[in-house]
């Protein structure tokens, strides 16, 4: 049975759906969905306990209401929203198609029959309004959709990975804009625009009405009673003849954030994905991940090898980083005898200290220069990571069965944090400050400790670049060592 006891105890008001990918529970009153049960995508892994996308009790509500509003609409009434019929209490899919139909009918002569229409392994719902007027005038009315939920917190991320739970929404000037709850009070939505669409967004999961991409929609927002915020769209009005009909359509995803389901939905719709503002980036490397999980059929070995190539491919950085660095090394005495011979003169030792660097020909930035044009690369390779819904309940191997999770037996943080006091070790350290020395030592064990909280998966590319820079930085110094130059530092100046 549907959890509905929050909402209403009336069972012949509800009905409930059943397909291979979604088990519904629809109100009636309206023809609301208020349950949505995901039946490929349980909470826990391995359990038959599907994950709740839409929840119809207070604390946790997240519905999906739509209706006809304007003049003529039955959702306009001021006496309540129209009470459906069907034919049963109960669908079920059973071929590829599966059509749900509610009925209802005014005593003027304006029929509606509303029809939820789901297909074999999808999450999209069409949902057709077929509207006849057998009225005495002209009847008119425009369609509305919205996403009503709660901004109460809820159980999910941490202070370690902040998860973002809240609206977006989709014009046809800018493809995807969030919404985040704290919005909602104070910078209300009211945008005209041709197509878009309006979601409900969490890790993983989104929930988002898209009407017809052609005609002109307005996307509005608010808070009621306090703690409730809706987003949503009103399509432009149609007026429907005496003894005329008309159709009104708009689709209702309910689902994961699988990009390619959702960039054919509607455009933008993927970039609720967020990958931030390296996205450029990260679209790349999730193609790439993708397709190398195609061939290797595992996660875990995929991060393993899309770590390999993205480290191959920026080895010469690398090289540069760490050539750099050592030459940098090398100069430490002389730097240290020019700070002694110039004391406080800062401009001197400066000048000083250029000409050095030019006379040995140094970039004093050149071991940062090449880190920073990794950064981004590691950070949306991060973010690919984190987001994607295809790596949630994702196996490795041995004890790790959820690559989306933090190790239960915290053995990736350990040798993440030992690969990194070896990477330490494997550079000399150049700090005189007995404080920073310590906090430099220390640090390998600090970063452990917080790879503990770390999703396996994230960790496990963590651990790779690191193994992959130790073995890359074992070449560059055995190949600096045959040109004659210290990969140690020099302890002297001759």
């Amino acid at each position: 049975m549907p959890q509905i006891s929050a909402l209403e105890t009336n069972r012949d008001r509800y009905i409930t759906i059943m397909t291979d990918t979604l088990d519904l529970t629809i109100d009636l009153v309206g023809g609301d969905v208020v349950r949505a049960d995901l039946v490929k995508y349980p909470i826990t892994q391995g359990e038959n306990d599907s994950y709740q996308l839409l929840k119809p009790d207070i604390e946790r509500l997240h519905i999906a209401q739509s209706g006809l509003v304007g003049k003529s609409g039955p959702d306009a009434n001021p006496k309540g929203r129209p009470l459906y019929s069907t034919s049963k209490n109960d669908f079920i899919l059973e071929g590829d198609t599966l059509s749900v139909p509610l009925t209802w009918s005014s005593a003027e002569g304006l029929s509606v029959t509303k029809t939820f229409v789901f297909k074999r392994d999808h999450h999209v719902v069409e949902v057709n309004y077929d509207i006849k007027n057998n009225t005495n005038a002209p009847a008119i009315m425009a369609q509305f959709a919205q996403l009503k939920q709660t901004t109460l917190d809820q159980p999910g991320g941490s202070m370690f990975m902040p998860i973002y739970r809240g609206g977006a929404y989709s014009t046809k000037d800018d493809k995807y804009d969030k919404f985040p709850f704290g919005d909602f009070q104070d910078d209300k939505l009211n945008v005209v625009t041709i197509g878009g669409w309006t979601g409900m967004i969490e890790h993983y999961f989104v929930t988002a009405w898209v009407p017809p991409q052609e005609q002109t929609n307005t996307i509005t927002s608010r808070i009621v009673n306090s703690n409730f915020a809706i987003i949503g769209y009103t399509g432009q009005p149609v007026t429907i003849a005496v003894n005329g009909e008309s159709t009104i359509s708009s689709q209702l995803y309910m689902g994961p954030k699988t990009q390619s389901v959702l960039a054919a939905l509607a455009p933008g719709l993927d970039l609720t994905v967020d990958y931030g503002f390296l996205f450029m980036i990260s679209q790349p490397l999730f193609s790439l991940l993708m397709w190398i999980q195609s061939i290797v059929i595992n996660w875990g070995l995929a991060i393993i090898c899309v770590t390999i190539v993205v480290k191959g491919a920026m080895y010469w950085l690398t090289k540069k980083q760490y050539e750099s660095m050592a030459k940098m090394r090398n100069l430490q005495p002389k730097m240290a005898q020019l700070k002694e011979r110039f004391g406080d003169d800062r401009q001197k030792l400066s000048q000083a200290m250029m000409e050095m660097y030019k006379k040995e020909k140094v970039n004093p930035m050149g071991g940062c220069f090449p880190l920073l044009l990794q950064m981004p690369i590691f950070l949306a390779l991060y973010w690919v990571l984190l987001e994607s819904v295809e790596l949630r309940h994702a196996d490795f191997i041995f004890w790790i069965t959820d690559l989306s999770v933090a190790d239960p037996y915290y053995v990736l943080p350990i040798l993440t944090g030992a690969s990194m006091f070896l990477l330490q070790r494997l550079q000399p350290m150049t700090i005189t400050d007995p404080l920073q020395q310590k906090i430099m030592t220390y640090m390998p064990v600090a970063m452990s400790i917080f790879f503990f909280f770390f999703p396996a998966g994230l960790v496990l590319y963590w651990l790779v670049s690191n193994v992959i820079t130790l073995v890359q930085a074992k070449i560059i110094y055995a190949s600096m060592e045959k040109r004659g130059i210290s990969s140690k530092g020099q302890t002297d100046v001759k």
